[in-house]
């Protein structure tokens, strides 16, 4: 019969009393998978920074929670038990599983924490950025954003392409002129009338409109190399049901491409703008491709408006199982 001695026993009956918090549960899932920040925890945990710091704390005194200085952060770790407390931590580890399985926000923790790991690995993400805010400071004749757009284009494959909430068609006729078929659909009858209009004005033979909704998409499934979402998923009314149809449409292999407002608190852009959806998180939309069945999911933040209220773009990509 296994036997703890009173220390070790007093110390598990310790642990199991912090765990019956969900917080301190969800954070000792977390720092079990990965050393972590307070700010890193405070972003996938949507809890304030004062409550993670205090529930550390508490872990960190229970000595369940290591710590150490790395430049300005301090990150946190589950501690290191000694050779007198391993057993009785292995059995912690197993309650400490079967806990978090009872708490719902563990499955979109980890989802979350995904996204904190890859901003990590961007660390080339700062010198484009910084590279990006002094392009167009200095006039240099023949460079602008357009010709390096256009340049790109012309770099893709001939595909057959849908642009799902493609309104007037303006990226629907960028597109068309490299790819072998572009579908645009908007549920605008005027929108679909206009831009049908301006695609046989310029000569696109290769671009349709198709009056529908981006949550059932007029298109035969598996028919589609890429999926543009661009600034139509916050007017969905269920945008992981839009997300779900873009996998039906494409083929395998195929590829998702959403760029759409970061979550933001603008409450007057649902009256001026028509929108449904107040931006998405990078969490959020990593958590819908996943659930929609694409893998390589990549998500990060593109832009940010210099102009109060500061909305940003999100830019989230996947591919088709």
């Amino acid at each position: 019969m296994c036997r703890y001695d009173e220390a070790a026993l007093a110390s598990l009956l310790k642990s199991l009393s912090l765990i019956a918090d969900p917080t301190r549960v969800r954070l000792l899932l977390l720092i079990k998978q990965e050393e972590l920040s307070v700010a890193e925890l405070q972003e996938v945990l949507s809890l304030p920074q004062s409550n993670i710091s205090a529930q550390l704390s508490k872990l960190k005194a229970a000595g369940l929670v290591s710590d150490r200085r790395s430049g300005k952060n301090r990150l946190y770790s589950l501690d290191e038990p000694t050779a007198k407390e391993a057993e009785s931590r292995m059995h912690f580890l197993a309650l400490l599983e079967s806990a978090g399985s009872e708490v719902r926000e563990v499955k979109k923790d980890a989802t979350a924490l995904k996204v904190v790991l890859k901003k990590r690995e961007r660390t080339a993400q700062a010198y484009f950025d910084a590279l990006a805010g002094k392009f167009g400071r200095h006039y240099i004749p023949g460079r602008s954003w357009k010709g390096l757009g256009e340049t790109l284009l012309k770099l893709l494959p001939p595909l057959v392409i849908a642009d799902l909430g493609a309104g007037e068609g303006t990226l629907s006729q960028l597109l068309a002129q490299r790819a072998k078929k572009v579908i645009a659909v908007d549920s605008s009858e005027k929108m679909v009338a206009y831009g049908a209009e301006l695609a046989k004005k310029h000569g696109f033979k290769n671009l349709e409109y198709r009056l529908g909704d981006i949550e059932n998409p007029p298109i035969d499934a598996g028919t589609v190399d890429l999926v543009f979402l661009s600034q139509a998923l916050h007017h969905a009314q269920r945008p992981a049901q839009a997300v779900r149809a873009a996998y039906t449409l494409l083929k395998p292999g195929g590829r998702i491409v959403v760029l759409d407002l970061l979550k933001h608190q603008f409450e007057k852009a649902r009256e001026l703008y028509a929108d449904v959806w107040l931006g998405f998180s990078e969490g959020e939309l990593h958590e819908m491709m996943e659930q929609a069945g694409f893998i390589k999911v990549e998500t990060s933040i593109v832009h940010r408006e210099a102009q109060s209220p500061h909305f940003q773009t999100v830019l989230a990509m996947a591919e088709r199982r």
